[in-house]
Formats: C-alpha cells, sequence, structure tokens
C-alpha cells in the first residue's frame, strides 16, 4: 500500500501522520508528498527511504498534485492500492490492518471511502450524497446502521484507490484548484461503473481546517467556484443556473450586513462567470 498526500506548509502535520502510519511498518511500502510549497525547505527533513517527496514548479492546487503522484505511484506499481489522506490527518493505531484486511476481502470496491473523525471524537465526514435534481452535495455527518454502504462520494481527506479496477490511472479532474475534486473524481468513476463505498471498519482523525485557516477567505472563493464548477459538470443547465442566482441574490442581500464575506462571494461568481466565457 502506497500513501499519498499533498504539503503546503505542513512539515509538522505531516510527520504527525508518518508516525501514525509507521506504527504498521509491515504494511506500507512508501509514502508519497507532493510538495506544493516550493519554498518549504523544512519538508526535506522527513525524506528518507520509505518517503518520497517530489516537487512542484508551483503550488498546483490539490487534484492536480494528486495526479502527480498517483501517476509516479502507477509507473512503479499499477496493480497498487493508494490511500490518499490530508497532510491534517492521520491514522488510529489499528487503521492500517483493518484497511489491508478490508480490501482483501472486497477488492470489489475502487474508491473506499473510510470514516472520518474530529479530534473531539465527532464524525467530520460519514459519506456523501448528491442529489443532481436540486444539486445539493451533502456530507453526511451519520453513516447508515451497516458497518460498510455504498455512496455517492467520498471525501479525498481519506480515501482509498484500488488501482487494479483501473484500466489506467484514475485522476483528478485539474479544472478544480480546491475543493469538490474529491465530488468530481467519485462521480466520474461511479459513471464508468466502478463501486464506492465508506467503511465504519476503517477511520482516521482530521484537524479541519487546520491548513486553509491561515487564509479563510481564499478558502470561501475556491469553494463557492468549484461547486459552481461542479454543478456545471453534474447536473443540468436548469440546476445550475437556479444555484447560480441563489447565491448571488443571497449574496447581494448581505452585502451590507457582511460586505467582506458577501463580496469574495460575488468575487467567486464573477471569476466562475468569467470563465465560462473564455
Amino acid at each position: 500500500m502506497y500513501f499519498l498526500t499533498v504539503n503546503y506548509y505542513s512539515t509538522q502535520l505531516i510527520q504527525k501522520l508518518i508516525n501514525s502510519i509507521k506504527l504498521t511498518p509491515n504494511l506500507f511500502q512508501q509514502i508519497i508528498i507532493i510538495n506544493n510549497s516550493t519554498d518549504d525547505s523544512s519538508i526535506y527533513q522527513l525524506q528518507n527511504n520509505t518517503t518520497i517527496i517530489i516537487d512542484s514548479e508551483t503550488n498546483l492546487g490539490y487534484g492536480k498534485a494528486c495526479n502527480v503522484g498517483l501517476n509516479w505511484i502507477y509507473t512503479q506499481n499499477p496493480q497498487a492500492i493508494i490511500w490518499l489522506i490530508n497532510p491534517d490527518a492521520y491514522l488510529f493505531p489499528n487503521s492500517l490492518e483493518k484497511a489491508h484486511q478490508f480490501l482483501v476481502k472486497n477488492p470489489e470496491f475502487s474508491i473506499l471511502g473510510t470514516t472520518v473523525y474530529e479530534p473531539t471524537g465527532k464524525i467530520w465526514f460519514g459519506g456523501g450524497k448528491f442529489i443532481p435534481e436540486t444539486g445539493k452535495i451533502i456530507a453526511n455527518e451519520f453513516l447508515s446502521n451497516t458497518e460498510t454502504s455504498t455512496t455517492d462520494w467520498v471525501t479525498g481527506c481519506s480515501m482509498l484507490i484500488n488501482f487494479k479496477n483501473f484500466k489506467n490511472c484514475p485522476e483528478f479532474d485539474e479544472d478544480y484548484f480546491l475543493y469538490y475534486e474529491d465530488f468530481d473524481f467519485c462521480r466520474r468513476y461511479a459513471k464508468q461503473g466502478h463501486k464506492i463505498a465508506i467503511t465504519q471498519k476503517i477511520s482516521v482523525v482530521h484537524q479541519p481546517s487546520s491548513i486553509t485557516k491561515k487564509n479563510p477567505e481564499l478558502k470561501l472563493e475556491h469553494s463557492i467556484y468549484s461547486y459552481l464548477l461542479s454543478l456545471e459538470k453534474h447536473t443540468s443547465r436548469l440546476v445550475l443556473v437556479y444555484r447560480l442566482i441563489r447565491i448571488t441574490i443571497a449574496a447581494l442581500a448581505r452585502l451590507p450586513i457582511n460586505y467582506k464575506i458577501s463580496s469574495i462571494k460575488l468575487k467567486a461568481i464573477w471569476k466562475y462567470s468569467q470563465n465560462q466565457k473564455s
């Protein structure tokens, strides 16, 4: 099993992630770090025989950086299992062993999500639902009663990808810079017949927004832009227009109350609209 994560000024967090992986040293092959912060020299202190660092020339965004790692692993081993995980997440002591056992018994799943907890013990992600008729993309906080269930999408915070089930290296859509690239990834491959599931048997801990909180305005802008992009790709034109108008009206209505937040939302809408013209 290979681990893949993306660094953006996250050396200390990734060190914690690596420590949690190495609690089960015999069940992983390599940890691949895509370095999206090219001037972050501290990340190289983590490099060794089992931890590979691949530099990007610039900040590629999450999905494009993941593609670099996925393709690198695919050239090494096109039959591999990849555990894609956020730098601000870490494994429970028995998570790697459980993941290995689960995928041996259930090789039919191409994309497998894990339960994601906050440090407080609260469920942060327990399965994704998509309602194309309304454009709702929902991150469920609670799993179904079954230990493993099929789901519309799973979070890229902790996602296992089974290369054996793909004819070519699976990739994220590089139209996305940040946010919703995991949703799009799952929906595209689900349409191709791949099975997507989430399980309660495998769990990780995630420290929400520990990286993106450094720039909340940019986080909001990317989130709205990527949401609209997802509607364009996975719903009807009518649903997209409806949601676009609704977000615009809400932002304009709150402009006098919260100018900063509303202006960021309007900026994201403008950026999306301009990209449709180009």
